[in-house]
Order: structure tokens, then C-alpha cells, then sequence
């Protein structure tokens, strides 16, 4: 099969040849039809020990690709439900199954938690990464039978291969208790991570979305999703404890999600935390990575408090297909910019362009590869 490999940190990706993947008892392995090119990605592939040199990557030449979404074309030996044919999503999250996590139902705290296609958590990683070398950027990707998503016929295979934004973002707000009649304020609410995070705490019924953000157009974007129940503010459009509170009747938000990257600067942070009601809970999604200045004393008097989430898991994922199906998930808003293998890096070019997170770049590994430049433009802008 044809697979994008890295071969050093710092260059492009190349195409290669590799033997297509055989799959474990029980594994399945899946044909990719599309796979998400993650903002991050560049920092990873380009920068790499700088950034956060403890998180390993795997062994180069390696084939990344974190959120894949295709059709399952071979089951192992001991796979039972899941048929040949199936159109499914590839939650990329990796764990030992015999640790302490793993072994008490919470593989996301396994000491060797693992993205499968991007880095680990643990030095344990690189035998995960052993066992399941392959990411997204590949016709053909395994995986454990027990990771998959099975999508409903009305979900693209480039919306799904955004669930893992959009899963991040559903967990943290699961874990600030989002649900009807709640508020939640999102930092960041215009980027991937937020825009995810502004349609499932819809999805979810909180009755108020306080988004804030820099860039007024986008801004105004995320408040036609719902011009009823979300508000937004610019960063820098006066003070975000009383604006939270005026739509709060006073009182402040129930959650806060926190969904800017690293290099944002943490005064916006404190500010959202300073804007939640007594026994508001703040989730970090997004990493920002100076260092937070909190008084501990105060989060105590006025129970506050701060979590850090980063990943979610297989039923969660189920949870948004069940959503999307419905139609209370709402993925029509994204806007899809679709590549062939072959262009891998020009889509990770196009993201650094994207219009915040209501766009979409994927890489289609089973798309036909374009003749010319112009045909690969018209592909990309038209696909999806």
C-alpha cells in the first residue's frame, strides 16, 4: 500500500510502499477514507524534541495520522460484531490493558497511554507503537476491534475523522457536568477545539454558550449557530466577569472550558476562572502552557475546580455518532478541504490557512490522485 512516512523531524513527508498491515485476533483492519490533518501536527513534525520532549514520537520512518474514518475490509479471528463493510471511526487511543487504568475500566490513565499515528504518553509507548505502527496517513490502518466507532450512514467520513476534536471537547464538557439548563463558557471558542466545544455544549442543552475569542467575524459565526442561546465577546471588549454574569443573571458560568493552545497568554484563563459561579468547574482542553497563577485559597472558599482532559473514549465517540444521527450534533457547519495521499503536504500547508475551526483538511488516501496542480486546488476546495 501507499503510506505518507516521516523520515526526519523537520522535512516532508515522503510516499512510500509498505506492506499492508496484517490484523490480530482481535483487530480489524480498515480501509482509510479520510484522515484529519491536525493543527498541532506541524509542531510536531517540524519541532520536535522542543516540543514537550517527554512525550515520545514513534521510531521514523514513521506514518502519522491521528483521526482516520474508512470501512472495515478484513476482521481477525476473534472478532464477533463487526463486519466487512462497516463504516467506522478509529479512535486512535492506545493503552497496555493489563495496567492498574486499564485494568480498573480507565485506559486514559494508563502510564502508557498512546496515540496511535501521532505520540505517546510513557516510555512505555514504543511498544505500543510496535504493535500498531500505522496512522492515518495510509490506505490501509489496524486497529483493535474494541476502538472503533460505528458511523450512522448520514455521517461523512470527513466529519468523522474529526471526532477526535470533537471528542476532546465532549469529554471535558462531561466532566464540568455540562447538561440542559447550564451555562458554560468557552475560551478559544472560534478554534478547532472550541467550535467542537460550542456544538456539543448545543448539542448537550446547555441553555447558555458564552464564547470568547479574537476575531470578530468568526466570533459572529459561532453566535449564528444558535443567536439564541450563544453570546460571544472579543477579547479585550471590556471586563469577562461581568460580562459572563450579565448573562448569567449575576451569577456565573457553571463551566468553563478552556480551549486556546500553547502561547496564549494566561491572564484570559484566570480571567474565565475568576467568571465561574460557586462550585463552577474549569476543564482545560487545550494545553496552554504558561504557567497558571492561582489562589488556591480562594478556589477553596468558592469550590472551584480546575481539570485537566485531554483525549475520550470509544462510547463517548459513540455518544456524538448517536448525536450527529439525530440531528441534535450538528456537523454540517464544517467545511471540508479534502487532499490525496499524495498531497499530504500541502494539506498540512492549508491548515495553517484554515478559516478557525469551521474548516476541515483532510487527507483521503483512497482519493484519486489529481494530473495537475490546478486539479489538485479544484479537488481540495470542492471534496466534502
Amino acid at each position: 500500500m501507499r503510506a505518507a512516512r516521516l523520515h526526519e523531524v523537520g522535512q516532508p513527508f515522503r510516499i512510500d510502499q509498505v506492506e499492508i498491515p496484517e490484523p490480530g485476533p482481535r483487530d480489524v483492519l480498515v480501509e482509510v477514507r479520510a484522515c484529519n490533518v491536525i493543527p498541532n501536527l506541524r509542531n510536531v513534525v517540524t519541532s520536535w524534541p522542543e516540543w514537550f520532549p517527554y512525550l515520545p514520537l514513534p521510531a521514523l520512518p514513521a506514518i502519522f495520522g491521528l483521526d482516520a474514518a474508512g470501512v472495515v475490509s478484513r476482521v481477525g479471528s476473534q472478532v464477533r460484531n463487526v463486519k466487512v463493510g462497516e463504516r467506522v471511526y478509529v479512535n486512535p487511543g492506545r493503552h497496555s490493558g493489563d495496567s492498574y487504568a486499564s485494568r480498573g475500566g480507565d485506559p486514559l490513565n494508563d502510564p502508557s497511554f498512546t496515540f496511535q499515528g501521532y505520540f505517546g504518553f510513557g516510555p512505555d509507548s514504543h511498544q505500543i507503537y510496535e504493535d500498531y505502527p500505522h496512522g492515518g496517513f495510509g490506505e490501509y490502518i489496524t486497529t483493535p476491534v474494541d476502538a472503533l466507532v460505528t458511523l450512522p450512514d448520514s455521517v461523512s467520513f470527513e466529519q468523522a475523522c474529526r471526532f477526535g476534536y470533537l471528542g476532546t471537547s465532549y469529554a471535558a464538557l462531561r466532566k464540568a457536568d455540562v447538561k440542559a439548563g447550564t451555562s458554560v463558557l468557552i475560551n478559544g471558542g472560534t478554534g478547532t477545539l472550541g467550535v467542537g466545544a460550542v456544538l456539543n455544549a448545543l448539542a448537550m442543552g446547555a441553555t447558555r454558550v458564552l464564547v470568547m475569542a479574537r476575531d470578530r467575524a468568526l466570533l459572529e459565526r459561532v453566535r449564528q449557530l444558535d443567536p439564541r442561546r450563544v453570546q460571544v465577546h472579543s477579547h479585550g471588549d471590556g471586563d469577562v466577569g461581568e460580562w459572563v454574569r450579565h448573562h448569567t443573571d449575576g451569577l456565573g458560568a457553571d463551566a468553563f472550558v478552556d480551549a486556546v493552545g500553547p502561547g496564549a497568554p494566561h491572564e484570559i484563563t484566570l480571567a474565565g476562572i475568576d467568571a465561574l459561579r460557586r462550585g463552577g468547574r474549569m476543564v482545560d482542553i487545550g494545553g496552554m502552557s504558561e504557567t497558571l497563577p492561582l489562589n488556591m485559597f480562594k478556589l477553596m472558599c468558592f469550590q472551584i475546580s480546575v481539570i485537566g482532559s485531554n483525549w475520550f473514549s470509544v462510547a463517548d465517540g459513540q455518544d456524538m455518532a448517536r448525536m450527529a444521527e439525530a440531528g441534535t450534533l450538528d456537523l454540517s457547519v464544517f467545511e471540508n478541504e479534502v487532499f490525496p495521499l499524495s498531497a499530504v503536504n500541502e494539506a498540512l500547508d492549508a491548515v495553517e490557512n484554515r478559516k478557525g475551526g469551521f474548516t476541515n483538511v483532510v487527507v483521503n488516501p483512497s482519493m484519486a490522485e489529481p494530473d495537475s496542480a490546478s486539479q489538485l486546488a479544484t479537488a481540495s476546495s470542492t471534496a466534502g
